[in-house]
């Protein structure tokens, strides 16, 4: 439970970070974050780029002024929020919504991962650890997952 306790509060910081980058260089496009240390390495330029909001495909799909089309901070806000409350929630239905929203989480993470490396050609540390985050969670889902499955057949 603790585990879980820290990996969502970092992974809710690091998402509101990212909102207050993203936002901060909307009003001043000279605004560079903390987290900036170089040309390839810009988490400013990561949130603020078409990747940064909807997983980059919600606006290929509806477009940039789809209501849909949110900064995954704020997605990511929701996950670390979502996991946290249901983390503390006993039973099945718990541990399958927590799984899934975890293996969903590893996913986008896999594919912004590539569209850093391969896309964006950068190493965003805010990125980077999120994704980290996203990985230790769907570890400690899948246990939960295990652990309950587990007893149900034994």
């Amino acid at each position: 439970m603790a585990a879980r306790a820290v990996l969502c509060l970092a992974g809710a910081a690091l998402s509101l970070y990212a909102l207050h980058v993203e936002r901060a260089h909307a009003r001043d496009p000279s605004y560079r974050a903390a987290c900036d240390l170089g040309p390839a390495v810009s988490c400013t330029r990561v949130f603020a780029s078409r990747w940064g909001r909807g997983l980059g495909l919600v606006e290929a799909l509806l477009g940039r002024d789809s209501v849909a089309n949110v900064p995954n901070g704020a997605i990511g806000v929701v996950f670390y929020l979502l996991q946290g409350l249901l983390g503390a929630v006993p039973g099945r239905g718990a541990a399958a919504v927590l799984l899934g929203t975890s293996v969903t989480s590893a996913v986008a993470s896999l594919w912004l991962a590539g569209v850093l490396a391969f896309g964006l050609h950068d190493f965003c540390l805010v990125c980077i650890t999120t994704y980290l985050l996203n990985l230790l969670l769907l570890a400690l889902n899948w246990r939960r997952w295990r652990r309950l499955h587990h007893l149900k057949t034994a």
